[in-house]
């Protein structure tokens, strides 16, 4: 019988060449996994810098993935562009965080404080709730200005604490939120998520920030809801909201409140009445009103469930920008430190409205007039969506506190602002050629 063959060297042969190659193979990898690391670390070491999530000695690393929407460029240039924007220019001047900066009321007041001298960087996520080329447009001439807007969300803490890390903001002037009763009924939580825990996110910030900045921000005559007494007054009830926008709005004044009693922020809220003005919201009835009757469409005029006339104290973008600079100025410097209230921090809310309620039926005529077309009318009632039939503002305490008085009637501003509106949509020689025209 034949001898089997002699396998031990040849198995002695593989297992050698196995062995090797298993060795090269697990240098090369590990060679391979320490270089990507060390890629990994040189990259967030120079594109993201720790960022205080204010608790103290730890810290959140700044992804890529929470700035990719704010960076334009470079990490560098754009913390450039946000220190350039809210350093101020004057002795003494403010560094303001202007929150809704993209917005009708956040664009004009970030001009106005701009204009004299303070420091301005806005904050916007310009959402779709209306056409977002008008917000566009508005971050187009703050631009020309040289204020930058950083596109981000109130909801984003990590970049929230990223732009306290780089600026000492002196003021936050806070407009961001998700604004308009009837859409409350169609996406209810748009409002919880803006106008409630956007705003606690933002004091959560604010009260870790060295220094605390002083705060004002944008609450609503909405507040006042069922309330009958005229004209509205601070002392009056604001425990009876009539739609959910409202009681958003209420709801953050009474975290304000919490924030000033707990962590020493000194906050201010500014109630506005019906602002109504160039580059203004085309959800507003006076917006969307014009475009119709310059389309030819017919406009619905609401009247009351016992045929009474709807009236609102229709207020000035002018007059609402100079009260929000007043209380921009007077607001007292808040008093904690490391989170902590150090001593009583000042707590105001304030009514800026114009004092002279005014029909819907005399909005119409007024833009009648202007613009030398006859309007469609449809008289219809009230839906029950949450709109209070009238408005009307007492600002005794504004005017006591920081000379707030308006002086802006309807004629005059709906003027200005119809000037605006054919200009901006480029129609201005077809009103023209209607106006002598027209009956």
């Amino acid at each position: 019988m034949a001898s089997p063959p002699a396998t031990s060297k040849t198995t002695n042969l593989e297992g050698y060449n196995t062995t090797k190659f298993l060795a090269a193979s697990t240098k090369l990898l590990f060679r391979l996994t320490l270089l990507v690391a060390l890629v990994l670390s040189f990259f967030f070491t120079f594109n993201n810098r720790p960022v205080s999530n204010g608790t103290t000695g730890s810290h959140r690393v700044l992804t890529t993935t929470h700035l990719s929407y704010a960076f334009y460029g470079s990490a560098a240039s754009w913390e450039k562009e946000v220190r350039r924007s809210s350093t101020p220019r004057r002795v003494n001047g403010f560094s303001v965080l202007v929150t809704g900066a993209g917005g009708f009321v956040g664009t004009h007041c970030s001009l106005a404080l701009k204009k004299r001298g303070d420091g301005v960087l806005g904050l916007d996520n310009f959402n779709s709730y209306y056409d977002p080329s008008l917000k566009r447009a508005r971050q187009k001439l703050l631009k020309q200005h040289e204020i930058f807007i950083v596109e981000g969300d109130l909801n984003d803490g990590v970049l929230l604490s990223k732009l306290f890390d780089i600026v000492p903001f002196t003021h936050v002037l806070h407009l961001a939120a998700q604004a308009g009763v009837r859409y409350a009924m169609q996406n209810p939580q748009s409002y919880v998520r803006s106008n409630i825990a956007g705003f606690v996110n933002l004091l959560e910030v604010a009260k870790t920030a060295d220094p605390q900045p002083s705060i004002v921000w944008a609450s609503s005559s909405s507040v006042y809801g069922l309330n009958t007494e005229n004209p509205f007054s601070e002392s009056h009830r604001t425990d009876q909201p009539a739609s959910l926008y409202a009681a958003t709005k209420k709801a953050g004044e009474e975290i304000a409140h919490v924030y000033n009693h707990i962590y020493g922020l000194a906050i201010t809220g500014l109630r506005f009445f019906t602002v109504y003005g160039p580059w203004g919201r085309p959800d507003m009835a006076y917006f969307f009103f014009t475009k119709d009757i310059l389309l030819g469409k017919p406009i619905n005029v609401y009247r009351t469930h016992d045929g009474k006339e709807v009236a609102r104290d229709f207020t000035y973008i002018d007059d609402v920008v100079k009260g929000c600079l007043g209380a921009v100025d007077t607001v007292e410097k808040s008093t904690g430190k490391g989170g902590k209230k150090q001593a009583p921090a000042q707590l105001r809310i304030y009514n800026l409205g114009n004092t002279s309620p005014v029909s819907v039926d005399k909005l119409v005529s007024i833009l009648e007039t202007l613009l030398k077309v006859k309007a469609k009318k449809h008289i219809i009632k009230m839906p029950r969506n949450g709109d209070v039939p009238f408005t009307h503002a007492n600002v005794s305490l504004a005017y006591k506190d920081f000379g707030y008085k308006p002086v802006t009637d309807l004629s005059t501003g709906l003027k200005k602002f119809v000037k605006w509106y054919v200009s901006y949509n480029g129609i201005k020689p077809r009103v023209r050629k209607g106006i002598t025209g027209s009956n």
